[in-house]
């Protein structure tokens, strides 16, 4: 039995991938604990949840876990609407005077005592944080711009000969190993390091919140009220001055816990305590180094609810590739040895397209290594001894009829693919459904392009054969 308690925290994408491939190779029982949903929808055959110190048991996989979820809490609120309605019927029973205490009344008075105890006993459902960022006036057009950037660090290239664009309103995740220069890379653009080699350009009226994956900007000494309001018993929030231990509540901090010391929290209240301070700043340029570590799912959806409607301009730096792929409209993927390249789309199309880009280029290469040899063969062939004639054989000659016929369905098969791949709604469907259709037009691009070779190859032969 393997025990796991949050396994995927601090891991990069690769580590994690990796973790998730040796724990499927598991033959034994696994108990684990995380917020991470893209793990937890790849090695969770039943979800156990716990809500309001009850353990209810779901089997099937995440996404049937939240549908179930969803339909119990929904059945739950109606009963408990229906129960505050006759509570409250009974209530009104009760002081309408002495015909109520009357010994033939005593069982419903004690029902209606036993129905404020039970009302009494009920735990509602937890909330959930509060979150509402406050956007200042629009910056300039152009945000950063990139012109052939390098940077070395101890004979280590972290970025080389990069250049890149970034407009007002681009979300951009940048996805990469730990140690890869993801944060080098925000402190380059922000002007605290300088290139080694390049010319980076800032933009105009930016005004920017940068959330920190070291929380340097919490002093753990002093109380989180203390921290949001430094000392203050009012705040101003997009405008209006509201109290402090008010704004604390949205983020789920009660007053007994907004008085406690920045050393006494969790990591996720650390992390719900930073976003707190950030979101008071009105900015236009976002900053997340890491922002989803050790939040729940329920803060990590209304985080990323925000972020898809914020008007300014978003930099990501994240190894979850729900929030990346919930968030970012565009990755730069750092491929190692300085090379960062760009592709369009949230993490999974990304990386989709790195593989399909790689095995390309990989094509490319060995296509142009093959002919070469042939090639000088055949020409010294020519100059020593005139050639053998070549014969199709009758196989070869079949292949070759029916060769047109096939390319003409796979071109079909293909172009039906793509305009799938193309609908607005396709990236909305399941993970294992998009990426289960994109290898399969992979696939699909990979065997048209190898039957076409072999009409060419089989054609060429015919030529010369007849000539």
């Amino acid at each position: 039995v393997l025990l796991l308690d949050e396994p995927t925290n601090h891991l990069d994408v690769e580590a994690i991938e990796w973790l998730e491939n040796f724990l499927l190779e598991f033959s034994g029982s696994i108990v684990f604990i995380s917020h991470d949903r893209s793990f937890i929808r790849k090695m969770a055959t039943r979800i156990v949840d716990l809500d309001r110190g009850q353990l209810v048991s779901y089997p099937g996989n995440y996404d049937l876990y939240l549908t179930t979820k969803e339909e119990n809490l929904r059945v739950e609120a109606l009963q408990n609407e229906l129960f505050d309605k006759r509570l409250a019927q009974e209530e009104v029973w009760i002081r309408q005077g002495i015909k109520a205490r009357r010994t033939r009344n005593e069982g419903r008075v004690r029902a209606l005592k036993a129905m404020r105890e039970e009302r009494r006993q009920r735990r509602d459902v937890t909330g959930t944080a509060k979150l509402q960022l406050d956007t200042s006036t629009r910056s300039g057009k152009i945000v950063f711009e990139m012109e052939n950037v390098s940077y070395e660090v101890a004979g280590k290239q972290l970025l080389k000969d990069f250049s890149t664009t970034i407009l007002r309103g681009d979300k951009i995740a940048l996805v990469g190993p730990n140690g890869c220069g993801k944060t080098t890379f925000i402190k380059l653009l922000l002007g605290e390091i300088q290139p080694t080699a390049g010319k980076i350009r800032t933009g105009t009226k930016l005004e920017i919140a940068y959330f920190d994956q070291y929380r340097a900007d919490l002093d753990p000494e002093k109380t989180v009220m203390d921290n949001v309001a430094d000392g203050k018993q009012d705040i101003e929030v997009n405008g209006v001055k509201r109290y402090v231990l008010g704004y604390l509540q949205d983020f789920l901090f009660p007053p007994k816990r907004a008085m406690t010391p920045v050393k006494s929290l969790s990591g996720g209240e650390r992390n719900r305590l930073l976003l707190a301070k950030l979101l008071l700043k009105p900015n236009n340029l976002l900053i997340l180094d890491e922002p989803t570590n050790d939040l729940d799912v329920e803060t990590l959806e209304l985080l990323e609810e925000i972020l898809t409607d914020y008007q300014g301009t978003l930099l990501i730096v994240s190894h979850d590739r729900q929030f990346i792929d919930n968030t970012a409209t565009e990755c730069y993927l750092f491929e190692g040895n300085g090379i960062v390249n760009k592709y369009v789309g949230g993490f999974f199309d990304a990386k989709q397209q790195q593989a399909n880009f790689w095995a390309s280029k990989g094509e490319q290469e060995a296509t142009k290594k093959l002919p070469t040899k042939p090639q000088e063969n055949i020409a010294k062939i020519d100059r020593t001894a005139k050639p053998k004639a070549i014969k199709l054989s009758y196989k070869e000659q079949r292949e070759l009829e029916q060769l047109p016929q096939q390319l003409e369905e796979l071109e079909k098969k293909l172009t039906a693919l793509q305009a799938e791949v193309s609908e607005p709604t396709f990236f909305q469907q399941s993970h294992e459904i998009t990426d289960a259709k994109l290898k399969e037009l992979a696939d699909m691009e990979a065997l048209l392009e190898q039957t076409f070779l072999r009409w060419e190859e089989l054609e060429e032969k015919k030529t010369i054969a007849e000539s």
